[in-house]
């Protein structure tokens, strides 16, 4: 039994040893295992890592690769165009793309990117109403009365602007004178009717520099810088008109409406320029009409030299001279008639009927017009006056009476001054020789609390159309002689109100030889309304 007991209990130690010794080895493989993953673990992650550096290293390859083909592509392609501006020559400049708009003192203006091209809109209207008291001094006076009422004076609307710099442009219409008429001489036209509304269609050219000054050549329909009064812009004379004496000169060979052709050239002191005229737009001019009579066309020069000599910041001095020559007056080519007519409104244009006129002056072989004209500025105040000499010789042969009548000789001016209440004053327009408007520091306005500018303003003008009274071949156009007061508010820069009142004396007898009395007097008081841009 004891041997036995012995037997089993080495075989039950044999058992627990063998177990344990399983048990262990089982554990120790474990151990072998969990560090082998690990390893392998390793190994994944450092091919990994590989892997990740190989395609950045990939992908910016590529990118400098198409970054490299583009930048080449781009080469060849401005290779190929310059080949092929080489191959075809240009014939000028390439067009500016794009274009600027701007207002500038409230004008629509379009302009190239490089403002070397630019048109803009430009207008202005003068609509006037007031009243005459009109007082004939005789039942034998004509006219016995004059209308009161209202009159568009100017309607104008056009473009104007420039190409390439140097080539300037106007075409302006006139749609005003709803009292005045168009027509001129045709039948059913009223006295001193305008004649066309085409008042400016010119071209000129200011590329030329000489003498260090500055020069334009131009010709077309235009308004001709002829005396100092029509230099200045009718947006800018002090009152509604400008003085008969300027009016009854400029409707010889020079004003508005005027074809013709010159060239002026000026700086800041210096101004002189000279044109040749021929008729005014939509003139009579036809060889074989009858109804109206065919005309032959005018021709004639003015000539100008006007300076700004002494110049300060708020003062200046302005003289100058002007001529004008009608060379060839229009003849009536079915009466076989050449004549030249002197005559203007009483300074007003509500009622178109002229009270001092010389009527149609017979054999009229040319006129010359020679005139003085000076204004001064002193701040807010400015001075200004122009006179006039008028001479008709009356040599033309066309068979009539009077025949072999000495020339005429008429004269006229005026004087005035105004004086802006608010201070402001008027700069020198160097291009025109004259004066430029008044441009208000504090336009009107009920929010910002600017009233605008308020100028007053006086004229004395007179005119005399008499000449050789009491012999058969003398003219007796009257003399007038009116005194203007004015008081003119400059709302903004392109809004102005004007109020005038005008008293006028008109010394006329029935003919040179009869001394019976034809004259009036009257006074008017009307008012403007303007815009103009």
């Amino acid at each position: 039994m004891s041997r036995t007991r012995i037997a089993a209990t080495a075989i039950g130690l044999a058992g627990a040893l063998a177990a344990s010794q399983a048990q262990a080895q089982s554990a120790n493989s474990s151990e072998q295992e969990i560090a082998l993953l690990k390893q392998q673990l390793r190994m994944l992650e450092q091919k990994l890592d590989k892997l990740q550096s190989q395609t950045a290293a990939n992908t910016a390859a590529t990118a400098k690769a198409r970054v490299e083909a583009k930048a080449e592509a781009r080469s060849e392609a401005k290779a190929v165009v310059a080949n092929a501006n080489a191959a075809v020559p240009l014939k000028g400049p390439a067009p500016a793309s794009g274009v600027v708009v701007t207002m500038p003192n409230n004008r629509p203006t379009i302009c190239t990117a490089d403002q070397a091209n630019c048109v803009a809109i430009t207008g202005r209207l003068h609509y006037d109403v007031g009243g005459y008291d009109y007082r004939p001094n005789t039942a034998a006076t004509v006219p016995q009365k004059l209308d009161s009422g209202q009159n568009v004076r100017r309607a104008r609307i056009g473009v104007a602007g420039k190409f390439f710099n140097d080539w300037n442009f106007a075409l302006i219409y006139d749609f005003g004178g709803t009292s005045d008429g168009f027509g001129g001489a045709a039948p059913g036209s009223l006295p001193g009717g305008g004649v066309s509304g085409v008042e400016n269609a010119y071209i000129s050219y200011t590329g030329l520099k000489p003498f260090g000054g500055k020069m334009a050549v131009e010709a077309g329909i235009m308004d001709l810088p002829y005396t100092l009064d029509e230099a200045t812009s009718s947006n800018d004379i002090m009152f509604m008109e400008r003085a008969s004496a300027g009016i009854v000169a400029t409707n010889i060979a020079a004003g508005d409406f005027r074809s013709a052709a010159g060239t002026r050239w000026y700086n800041d002191q210096l101004w002189i320029g000279g044109y040749v005229t021929g008729p005014s737009t939509g003139a009579i001019h036809s060889a074989s009409s009858a109804a109206p009579a065919g005309t032959s066309e005018q021709y004639g020069a003015v000539a100008r030299i006007a300076g700004n000599p002494i110049s300060g910041k708020d003062y200046s001095v302005h003289i100058g001279a002007d001529a004008q020559w009608l060379i060839q007056p229009p003849r009536n080519l079915i009466a076989n008639t050449q004549t030249v007519t002197l005559s203007d409104r009483p300074e007003l244009r509500l009622d178109p009927t002229t009270l001092i006129s010389t009527g149609a002056i017979a054999n009229a072989s040319g006129a010359q017009v020679y005139s003085v004209e000076a204004a001064a500025t002193y701040g807010p105040l400015i001075l200004q006056g122009e006179y006039f000499w008028y001479n008709i010789d009356r040599t033309a042969n066309t068979g009539l009476a009077p025949i072999g009548a000495p020339s005429l000789k008429f004269q006229g001016g005026y004087a005035q001054a105004g004086y802006v209440l608010t201070g402001e004053g008027r700069s020198y327009n160097a291009a025109n020789a004259a004066y430029n408007g008044v441009k208000p520091a504090h336009p009107f306005s009920l929010d910002g609390g600017g009233w605008g500018a308020w100028e007053i303003a006086g004229r004395f003008s007179t005119i005399d159309l008499n000449n050789q009274l009491g012999t058969a071949t003398g003219i007796a156009g009257g003399r007038q002689t009116v005194y203007t007061a004015a008081l003119n508010w400059y709302v903004n820069g392109n809004v102005r109100f004007m109020l005038d009142y005008l008293h006028g004396t008109v010394s006329r007898q029935a003919s040179p030889v009869s001394t019976a009395d034809v004259g009036s007097k009257f006074d008017a008081v009307a008012m403007r309304t303007q815009f103009a841009f």
